[in-house]
């Protein structure tokens, strides 16, 4: 025999409200916590493009920069001959020409001024050239 316990109509009513409630209240807390970690992606997102699109710039840069660099060793070792220029290096913030000693410098004298540094020896002519002062002048004019 199977018994069925029927309970009053008010407590029926208030078990599937508070049900209810529960489930409403579960997918609002759901609902917000979706919406604040989708929050969190997008923000890492936004942080990620904007970090490559200045990596993309910095690189963009030093290549402009090296090009810069370039032109001007390439256009100095022109005005002093390339037949008497013995070595080029770039040290520091400088750029070395070393070239024979009998080396006719007005060219360069005239171009650089004071940015180039002239030391004279026995066996060679040592030209440092300040490439923060070259980098400045040409890139700002850029």
């Amino acid at each position: 025999m199977i018994i069925a316990v029927k309970s009053t109509t008010r407590k029926r009513i208030i078990t599937k409200f508070l049900s209810v409630g529960a489930v409403v209240l579960l997918c609002l807390f759901y609902y917000y916590y979706m919406s604040d970690t989708y929050a969190q992606k997008q923000k890492i997102e936004n942080e990620k493009k904007l970090q490559q699109i200045k990596e993309e710039e910095r690189g963009k840069n030093s290549n402009k920069l090296e090009k810069l660099i370039y032109r001007e060793i390439e256009s100095a070792v022109d005005l002093i001959g390339q037949r008497k220029v013995i070595d080029v290096k770039i040290v520091s913030n400088r750029a070395l020409l070393v070239v024979d000693p009998d080396t006719n410098l007005d060219a360069l004298k005239v171009r650089y001024g004071s940015a180039a540094l002239i030391k004279k020896s026995v066996n060679d002519i040592k030209i440092a050239i300040d490439l923060k002062y070259v980098i400045e002048s040409k890139y700002n004019a850029n």
